[in-house]
């Protein structure tokens, strides 16, 4: 088993995490500096105002993924450094850095990813929603809108109580980017036309505003961790046509069998041996079941530093599994962490770890 020499030996284990200086991996990058073994962490990104912000030791400026030259610069950069592992932070870079992975190795650093196809699938939309229904999951009814006869049936089979329907993007990353709910026919028509969408949107039956989110790591189709937690609200949600800005505001540790057996049956309805990261969105529908809406694939979620400071820290756990093949020392592996724990959030402000019990006590009400 390797191990690394510490900051008072010789050499260590480098980690190169891209997306440097954004919000999701920077997560990740402070919670892989508290890692017993001090890895040096080196960050690339392409936007440099973001990486300027970064904890990570260097930063390396690199094009977007889906340019042409992204290729060439990672693998220079990959020269350069000779980082033992790299890890990915945004759905647009995993699927190209995934395609990129033997090329990777070659170098010499490791990648810690589901298999391709896998990713193909989570990344979108209307694949991963076959597969969960294929599977026998309760989801929503989706339609895919290739014409305006699809999204006029769309209204007609789906719409809720007040005729609204839920649109979505076919695959434009997270945060509910080109979403938004809505029971006015020409509003649905114009929002499709402004992203040029005929043929990469679907509606969906509306759900309820209550989500939950299932983080888990496998290796080779075991199950190491996995960690539930609800949502309550979104941080400029008000801002947002969809109310979804995918920055949660309040974050709550959370466990339900239900929940549990629904979010493993979901990551295998697209993978019989899961390996890497799977996180399970799920969002309740009006009888109170959780509907799976995406797997976040191969990443942790911006918030990753809330179960870090509660205790629980899955990018040290996920370098260890990579580099190390080390097992985490856990009583449990599934929702560890107590329930009640809150991750309060806002703009320009530093997080705080509380409870709900905590959270009640400090406010005044007249």
């Amino acid at each position: 088993m390797k191990m690394p020499e510490t900051r008072e030996g010789i050499v260590m284990s480098k980690i190169l995490i891209a997306g440097a200086g954004g919000a999701p991996a920077e997560g990740v990058i402070n919670s892989l500096l508290l890692s017993h073994e001090r890895e040096e962490i080196i960050g690339m990104g392409s936007v440099p105002s973001d990486l300027i912000l970064s904890h990570a030791a260097r930063k390396y400026v690199v094009p977007y993924a889906n340019d042409a030259s992204y290729k060439d610069a990672l693998l220079k950069v990959l020269e350069v450094e000779k980082p033992d592992l790299i890890h990915f932070q945004n759905d647009l870079e995993i699927y190209h850095a995934s395609l990129l992975r033997d090329d990777i190795q070659s170098i010499g650093t490791k990648v810690f990813m589901p298999r391709h196809e896998v990713i193909e699938t989570c990344v979108n939309k209307w694949k991963s929603w076959q597969a969960f229904k294929n599977a026998g999951i309760t989801v929503p009814e989706n339609i895919f809108i290739d014409n305006e006869e699809s999204l006029k049936k769309a209204f007609k089979e789906l719409g809720d109580t007040e005729g609204r329907i839920w649109l979505r993007a076919e695959s434009m990353g997270g945060g509910g980017m080109g979403s938004i709910p809505t029971n006015d026919y020409a509003m649905a028509k114009a929002w499709i036309n402004r992203y040029n969408g005929w043929g990469s949107f679907i509606a969906a039956e509306m759900l309820s505003p209550q989500t939950v989110t299932f983080l888990s790591l496998w290796r080779k189709g075991e199950l190491i961790v996995a960690q539930t937690r609800k949502r309550t609200g979104w941080i400029h949600g008000n801002r947002s046509a969809s109310g979804v800005t995918g920055v949660t505001k309040v974050g709550t540790t959370c466990s339900d069998d239900f929940v549990t057996e629904t979010a493993i049956k979901t990551i295998r309805a697209v993978d019989d041996e899961p390996h890497g990261i799977f996180g399970v969105d799920m969002t309740y529908d009006k009888d109170g079941v959780p509907n799976p809406t995406e797997i976040n694939i191969s990443r942790f979620f911006t918030t990753i530093l809330f179960f870090t400071r509660a205790g629980l820290n899955m990018p040290v756990i996920f370098k260890d599994l990579a580099l190390y093949g080390r097992m985490p020392n856990l009583e449990k592996k599934i929702n560890p962490l107590k329930d009640g724990l809150v991750w309060l959030r806002g703009m320009d402000t530093e997080p705080v770890l509380s409870t709900i019990e905590e959270v009640d006590r400090e406010l005044i009400r007249l």
